[in-house]
């Protein structure tokens, strides 16, 4: 049957009820308990109700099965037309799967000892105009699940597990901070000077004050204020936006979490990386041994560490002393990015990450000595100032993770800006953020801060191939002209 006939057919039902006086969107009973409850305190004989979408229905003359889900569980519900009445017992047959319904009864156990709820009286919360995925082949079509989310929670019960297992990875991220005394906080999403980090910016303006905002690329500087400002121990779990490319591993709305900590540095914050995903991963497995991707990995402190220096040194002949212009010559000569002709740091940096990505597929490791011209926030090495106190964390492959020794040198870092700004395109230019060097100027304490991206440590604890797996609402192409 072609979709416009289903959707016709269950209008005409919808008619059917209400011109039986059966009202179509009925408020739920106030009384109404979960299903995983009624079946975990299940109770021969207990008066219950229950509300829940229908996902199966079987007619035998004067009695009737359907069973109902709520986000909970499942459970039978019988129905006899001695108990409901005739007149209400008919209008069973205008009921659809995908109809939401509100019942009330007994509950018993069959011949067969399934749970089973005797319906005494039942209501029509909502009535679905359109039919489900199909039962037994799921929601296939990937742009589809995308797209219609809604129908892939439905359809497949493994993604709405991912959803919850990525509730309880953020709740167990906020229990581990708080539990350490850290200090959950908001900054602002739009920002009038986007900085924090290396991104190309949505922009957006406001009507009133007549000026140009950005959504955020990242909430650093916002949080460092913070610091300056005498809150030592602090986290936020915030969105993102930045105007760039879409892959698995990308999606221009993402999350993540900032941790900054007064008197800290990036060992410190190792540290306290080290010891959040071993903590996170025993909330959700009890155990700090994981699988991605067929992949065997150990969260288990310490983690290992290799220097991004020594690195590039061996691979491509990159010095911490070259300039852009070296470093992609350098690039070319070894096979990469011969059809750029001029880069910033910050895309050099991009493309030799990518790079060495592929010699880390296993073990969580820690990529330390980054080159300080690649830094522009962070605290030189005392014994090597061309090399920066900087690790960036990589899992599986994956990188997830981001931490400084915070530049607290106001001087230092006004230059760096400036530096930045110089090595930027024209159509990249932007200012200098005066109020943030101000803010430092009246002394920030040394601190290490701490970014890690939310989605793709989801998609290492849940085995996930793709960010847009455990993004209930991805960024997709549009689509052509609907079509049925």
């Amino acid at each position: 049957m072609e979709i416009n006939e289903i959707i016709e057919q269950r209008k005409s039902k919808f008619n059917s009820l209400q011109d039986k006086g059966m009202p179509v969107y009925s408020k739920a009973d106030a009384s109404r308990i979960e299903i995983s409850r009624v079946l975990h305190d299940f109770k021969e004989g207990k008066k219950v109700c229950l509300s829940g979408r229908v996902v199966a229905r079987r007619l035998h003359g004067k009695a009737a099965f359907i069973d109902i889900r709520d986000a909970t569980g499942k459970i039978q519900l019988y129905f006899k037309e001695s108990i409901i009445g005739a007149e209400k017992f008919g209008l069973l047959e205008f009921i659809d799967v995908a109809d939401f319904l509100g019942v009330e009864g007994e509950l018993f156990k069959t011949h067969t000892g399934e749970p089973t709820l005797k319906v005494e009286g039942f209501s029509v919360l909502a009535k679905s105009l359109r039919p489900l995925p199909e039962k037994w082949h799921g929601l296939k079509d990937v742009e589809l699940r995308y797209r219609q989310r809604y129908l892939d929670l439905i359809a497949n019960e493994a993604v709405r597990n991912v959803f919850t297992l990525r509730s309880r990875i953020v709740k167990s991220v906020r229990d581990f901070l708080d539990g350490r005394g850290f200090q959950e906080v908001e900054t602002p999403m739009m920002h009038s000077i986007p900085g924090g980090a290396a991104g190309r910016p949505f922009k957006t303006h406001h009507n009133q004050y007549d000026m140009e905002l950005y959504l955020r690329i990242a909430p650093e500087l916002y949080l460092k204020r913070l610091l300056v400002g005498g809150l030592d121990k602090i986290y936020e779990v915030n969105r993102n936006f930045r105007n760039e490319g879409v892959s698995t591993r990308h999606n221009p709305e993402f999350t993540m979490l900032e941790v900054y900590q007064a008197y800290s540095d990036y060992e410190g914050m190792m540290k306290l990386c080290e010891e959040m995903f071993a903590y996170v991963a025993m909330q959700l497995w009890g155990k700090t041994q994981i699988t991605y991707q067929g992949t065997a990995i150990d969260l288990t402190p310490p983690w290992q560490r290799r220097s991004f220096a020594g690195m590039v040194k061996e691979r491509f002949q990159i010095l911490p002393e070259d300039d852009t212009e070296t470093m992609l010559q350098k690039l070319k000569d070894k096979g990469f990015a011969r059809d750029k002709n001029r880069l910033s740091r910050s895309q050099v940096t991009k493309i030799i990450e990518d790079i060495l990505e592929e010699d880390m597929q296993s073990s969580p490791t820690f990529v330390t000595d980054y080159f300080t011209s690649l830094c522009p926030l962070a605290r030189t090495k005392k014994d090597n100032p061309l090399l920066s106190e900087r690790f960036e964390l990589y899992i599986a492959g994956l990188e997830i993770g981001n931490a400084y020794s915070e530049l607290n040198d106001p001087l230092e870092q006004r230059r760096r800006f400036e530096e930045e700004i110089r090595d930027l395109e024209t159509a990249e230019k932007k200012a200098v953020d005066d109020d943030y060097v101000i803010a430092l100027e009246h002394g920030m304490p040394p601190a290490g801060g701490l970014g890690i991206g939310i989605d793709r440590m989801v998609m290492l604890l849940t085995d996930q191939p793709s960010i847009r797996d455990v993004i209930l609402f991805p960024l997709l192409r549009p689509e052509g002209p609907h079509t049925e």
